[in-house]
């Protein structure tokens, strides 16, 4: 029984290209993210300012909001397999010049400022491309669901063991080897594409204008109610309540009077947290209600930050980040799986281009006006007023999170797509 109940838990991993992308992506994200807690502390370290922090995630984050619509048509457009292998080795280009200039010493926040806005455009290409191919590194529908979580999972782990890694590296070799073992990590991810074995791509048949196709992805979300209020609730969630990630460096140097090594831990916390809430999501039985988890784990993230904001007791302190990462992840993963089994398999990308735009556009706004409230209330009054909005969030959507039922078997049941990757 126990056998069988953690063979559902990894059910996608009999499907070979699955287990080749995870693999590869793991091992990148990994380091991909120790890349990016080293960024805000170097950042913070030059700076010293909260505003800054926020302005560093908006150079990361908007330009992705500015290109991911053109991201979305282009991977509805062209084969996905191949764009995600083109956006591999520029992130891995990117990761080279931010790592020969602070290897160099010779480096500004705005030169590392800028290197975070050529990764936010290749950002916008990457993600439209990225989540839909997971449909077409399944075999079974019925695995889809598990597939997203687990790739959430993923992206969770490495949130867990990247900055803890980070802060050790910062401390002991400084922030260039972490930007130097980024660079190195992409090679993980594309031999991992390279060794997928995937059926011939058929281009669509029909081709329209750039602006038509942007055209019908907006009058295909006006006529699916269920898309479009989710990505509405997104949009709130990531410019009001997901941003807090922005102040954690404070946290870590004047809360808790620690150094590179706080900061990692508290990532790491979040991302234990948030690997406890992929495997809860992967252990879904068919017929759970998506849309009340969703609700749920919207309550439990805000929990978790109002309770951490005001805590100068390390150790409880993670208790209450451990549970905000459990939130946010249950939450996101919740949001892309709806997003992408309720929507055509045609309009996969522009959809995943509109997601891209609720998040990478919200979050660095958001970003920029926790930094700026920051400044003016304090680090952890403005972390309490997240938590507080994730409530009010809550209350606003959950008449429609509590009447409409979507659940995995509803997924499972739905027709099989027409091949993009056929």
């Amino acid at each position: 029984m126990k056998t069988d109940k953690i063979s559902n838990t990894f059910r996608a991993f009999k499907n070979r290209n699955y287990r080749l992308y995870f693999a590869g992506q793991s091992m990148s994200l990994i380091v991909t993210w120790m890349q990016k807690t080293a960024v805000s502390w170097v950042v913070y370290s030059i700076t010293h300012s909260a505003f800054m922090l926020g302005v560093s995630i908006f150079a990361a984050q908007f330009p992705s909001f500015l290109f991911s619509l053109i991201g979305g048509i282009t991977a509805d457009r062209y084969n996905r397999y191949k764009l995600l292998l083109v956006t591999q080795v520029l992130s891995m280009i990117q990761a080279v010049l931010l790592a020969a200039l602070v290897l160099t010493n010779h480096y500004t926040v705005w030169e590392i400022l800028s290197l975070s806005v050529v990764l936010g455009i290749i950002n916008a290409f990457d993600v439209p491309a990225r989540q839909p191919l997971v449909h077409e590194l399944v075999n079974n529908k019925e695995d889809l669901p598990n597939a997203i979580a687990l790739n959430s999972s993923m992206v969770n782990l490495a949130r867990f063991i990247g900055p803890a890694l980070s802060g050790m590296v910062l401390g002991k070799f400084g922030a260039g080897i972490c930007f130097a073992l980024n660079a190195a990590s992409f090679m993980a991810v594309i031999t991992s594409l390279l060794f997928m074995k995937l059926p011939a791509y058929i281009r669509p048949a029909i081709k329209n204008k750039m602006m038509q196709e942007l055209t019908e992805g907006f009058a295909y979300l006006k006529n699916t109610p269920t898309i479009s209020i989710i990505l509405l609730m997104l949009t709130l969630v990531s410019l009001l309540v997901l941003p807090f990630d922005t102040l954690l460096p404070v946290f870590a140097k004047v809360v808790f009077k620690g150094d590179a090594a706080t900061f990692g831990y508290i990532f790491s916390f979040i991302g234990l947290g948030a690997i406890a809430g992929t495997i809860f999501l992967a252990s879904l039985k068919p017929g759970t209600n998506l849309k009340v988890v969703l609700l749920t784990s919207t309550i439990i993230l805000g929990v978790g930050l109002c309770l951490f904001s005001h805590l100068s007791y390390f150790p409880l302190a993670m208790v209450f980040a451990t549970l905000a990462g459990f939130g946010r992840m249950a939450q996101n993963t919740v949001f892309l799986t709806i997003a992408q089994v309720e929507c055509d398999a045609k309009m996969r990308g522009r959809v995943m281009g509109f997601v891209a735009m609720a998040m990478f556009g919200m979050l660095p706004l958001g970003s920029l006006l926790v930094g700026a409230v920051s400044q003016q209330i304090g680090a952890p009054n403005a972390l309490l007023c997240q938590g507080i909005m994730a409530f009010v969030i809550a209350a606003v959507f959950y008449k429609f999170l509590a009447k409409n039922k979507l659940n995995q078997q509803e997924i499972a049941q739905m027709p099989e797509e027409e091949g993009i990757v056929a």
